[in-house]
């Protein structure tokens, strides 16, 4: 028995990149019948505050956003199933809410382009990677924030000392726990500059061997003008989006909101690093 009811699906945006990207993955998804609704990009989107001195929140700030939406979409569909699709940072959010187990867990995770961003799963003994972490601290201590053009720009120092922190020691914030039981789609993206092979496997680790599905979204299937790039894949989104409702459909008809995983202690969140540079400009 397979799954036919379809998830409201909600999108966790990537570091640095506002809402309004995404949309061509919710009119993927709407065409396929399914609700899907972008989670603002604080700091990003309107209505947001900047990040400043004055202005600073952290990874379990943005975390406990995306744990509010969960609990929202549950309560304006009971009994619907949600999915969130995390993209870099916002996979990264989806772990740490699989961590905690709480009723702000979702009952299915669609990741992209997600990675454990340790400088020494990086080319080069990830030396530009560390640089960009090891400068962070002095800067947002100067200008109370993180400018841009740095990578993931504007943003709050808190979060990025956090970030930088994860960069230089490989310690995640969903470390320590018992592995995450949430069925999980993991897309990887061939030839992502930002994400390696084994910053990927990293991440994937924090999730349970018999949970976890991982499928690498390559050239050959893109279509026609599309990209597997970091940020550019969200243009043309339609084989992700089909793969994300395959896979949804193929898993075990049994009710998905009753298998949630055991609460654990998390702190913080990441996404992946690069040279000093926004990763869109928003």
């Amino acid at each position: 028995m397979t799954h036919h009811t379809s998830p409201n699906v909600l999108i966790s945006p990537a570091m640095a990149v506002p809402s309004r990207y995404y949309q061509p993955v919710v009119d993927a998804f709407a065409r396929r019948g399914w609700s899907a609704t972008t989670i603002p990009r604080r700091g990003i989107d309107a209505g947001t505050g900047a990040p400043s001195r004055a202005e600073d929140w952290t990874y379990a700030d943005e975390a406990d956003d995306l744990s509010a939406a969960v609990r929202r979409a549950r309560a304006q569909t009971p009994g619907a199933p949600v999915m969130i699709l995390g993209h870099s940072l916002g996979a990264q959010l989806c772990a740490v809410l699989g961590q905690r187990g709480d009723e702000g867990a979702p009952d299915a995770i669609a990741t992209v382009a997600a990675s454990v961003p340790y400088f020494r799963h990086y080319a080069r003994g990830g030396v530009v990677e560390w640089c960009t972490a090891a400068a962070v601290p002095i800067i947002t201590a100067v200008v109370g924030h993180w400018p841009t053009p740095g990578f993931g720009a504007p943003a709050p120092r808190t979060l990025m000392r956090e970030w930088a922190r994860m960069v230089r020691t490989g310690v995640t914030p969903f470390d320590g726990g018992d592995p995450i039981e949430i069925p999980t789609l993991a897309v990887r993206l061939a030839g992502d500059r930002l994400v390696t092979a084994r910053a990927a496997e990293r991440f994937e680790r924090a999730f349970h061997p018999a949970a976890r599905t991982t499928w690498t979204y390559s050239a050959e299937d893109c279509p026609p003008g599309g990209s597997v790039g970091h940020v550019q894949w969200a243009r043309t989104p339609d084989a992700v989006v089909d793969r994300v409702v395959d896979w949804w459909t193929s898993q075990p008809g049994e009710d998905v909101t009753r298998r949630r995983p055991r609460r654990n202690v998390s702190i913080t969140a990441t996404t992946t690093p690069s040279a000093a540079r926004p990763i869109i400009d928003a």
